[in-house]
């Protein structure tokens, strides 16, 4: 029982990427860690599904550009609030509820100079300590699934935007409800809190006050990435094994094996989703 995830901090606590391993890894590749550039940071700290094309097709849904002031909600270590912040020229501000998370994000943001235009702030996304109409973007990337109350996500996303302001999000769906075994399983090895279809996301944006523009299911997409990704798990596992070195968190890899299962047979999936404050 000790192994198992209770929430979603404890979950990002023992997450396998942290600022000090980025740091660690640039410090072995380069011999320091003076003058740092952003792009360095690529290789190590973007996790999401489809790396940086996932954040570039946000931003286009988004519309986000020079000076666009961008709210990311669960921004983790602030991978995609540095991408816009350097690559779009945006004002990024991160809600990160993990505290480690938000200690590390500054660490590596300050390493390559973006302080001015990038900041993660500690804080919980169904009560987000922003301005209302204080933001031209609200971006996300397969995190709504760790919190239990994604209408109360979702309103703060439209309180928080500018009248013409834009939401455009990745993440998990089901097609299905899922079995109490694998819902167990999901909430104790990845702190899965809920699950919607596309549908229902789209429903939940109208009730939020959105208007919807587009919905895309990526699960085919997801897919093949999620199973080289669990391909890198087993052998990384297995290398650790033959070490006699620990393994990793049992109840993760337990529920990612299962989540892959889940994947390739369409029960859960990816979704990405765009919608502008009218």
């Amino acid at each position: 029982m000790g192994d198992e995830i209770h929430s979603a901090i404890d979950f990002y606590n023992r997450h396998p990427i942290t600022a000090g391993i980025v740091l660690a890894k640039l410090q072995q590749a380069r011999g320091h860690l003076d003058d740092l550039k952003p792009d360095e940071l690529l290789a190590h700290d973007q996790d999401h599904y489809g790396g940086t094309g996932a954040t570039d097709a946000l931003a286009r849904l988004a519309h986000i550009g020079a000076g666009t002031h961008v709210a990311d909600f669960c921004a983790g270590l602030g991978a995609s609030a540095r991408y816009l912040a350097h690559r779009y020229g945006a004002d990024v501000t991160g809600i990160e509820l993990t505290p480690a998370r938000v200690a590390g994000a500054a660490e590596l943001t300050r390493r390559v100079g973006l302080q001015e235009r990038v900041r993660v702030i500690e804080g919980d996304v169904t009560r987000v300590p922003l301005a209302d109409a204080s933001m031209d973007a609200v971006i996300s990337q397969e995190a709504f699934l760790h919190v239990p109350d994604n209408a109360r996500v979702l309103a703060e996303a439209h309180r928080v935007l500018k009248p013409g302001g834009r939401i455009a999000f990745t993440t998990w769906i089901a097609a299905r409800p899922l079995s109490d075994a694998d819902r167990d399983l999901m909430r104790r090895g990845m702190a899965v809190a809920s699950l919607h279809s596309l549908d229902e996301f789209g429903d939940l944006l109208h009730r939020a006050g959105f208007t919807l523009l587009s919905t895309e299911d990526l699960t085919a997409e997801w897919a093949e990435i999620l199973r080289q990704r669990l391909a890198m798990y087993r052998k990384l596992r297995g290398e650790a094994e033959a070490a006699g070195t620990p393994a990793g968190h049992d109840a993760f890899y337990e529920s990612y094996v299962r989540f892959v299962d889940l994947v390739t047979s369409a029960d859960l999936g990816g979704g990405r989703f765009a919608a502008v404050k009218t």
